[in-house]
């Protein structure tokens, strides 16, 4: 992968965590700096390990599927792009954030987290199967959740939920396009 294939990637695995960076901000009211760096750091860390995680099974699972791996990745990461589309044009959920313990606030942040990053261990099976530097990639995607997250505390309360949606749809066609890249060049469309 290059490195606009690898941005492009980082960027649309980070449109989850904005969305619900900014769907906080914008039900939380005004987020202090530390609880904004602490949230982004949180959105980050798990981002770059689940990407890792993903990849180490699908290392196991690559002889098995070695001569039609080209189109799993093309799948899945089809897939995994029309449901970032679909849950970016469905109406937006209103939510009122009930008052909660500061214990079960991590919790949820946590929660919340991980739920953002599956998207990113399912990437990461996909990558087993390409010729991916896995750590640059899985710290790239880290990077831009870091920065999205924080970007996307501070605007939610300005801009709401309307950011967050866009976000998403534009990630699922960029992931839509990257798989479908991948299977055009390993067909021999692309060279």
């Amino acid at each position: 992968m290059n490195l606009t294939a690898t941005t492009l990637l980082a960027l649309s695995m980070s449109a989850d965590a904005f969305a619900a960076s900014l769907a906080h901000g914008a039900g939380g009211g005004k987020t202090s700096l530390s609880q904004t760096v602490k949230t982004a750091l949180t959105f980050g860390v798990v981002e770059t390990a689940t990407p890792l995680i993903g990849w180490a099974a699908g290392i196991v699972a690559a002889p098995c599927i070695e001569a039609f791996d080209h189109w799993v990745a093309f799948v899945l990461l089809a897939a995994l792009g029309a449901k970032m589309i679909r849950e970016g044009l469905s109406p937006a959920e209103e939510e009122r954030q009930p008052e909660i313990s500061a214990a079960a606030s991590r919790w949820l942040l946590l929660l919340t987290a991980v739920a953002t990053s599956i998207d990113s261990m399912i990437v990461g099976v996909t990558l087993a199967f390409l010729d991916a530097d896995i750590w640059l990639t899985a710290l790239a995607i880290g990077t831009a959740t870091t920065l999205m997250s924080a970007i996307g505390l501070r605007l939610g309360s300005v801009l709401g939920g309307i950011a967050g949606k866009r976000a998403e749809i534009c990630g699922g066609i960029v992931l839509i396009g990257i798989g479908t890249f991948i299977l055009l060049e390993h067909l021999g469309y692309l060279r």
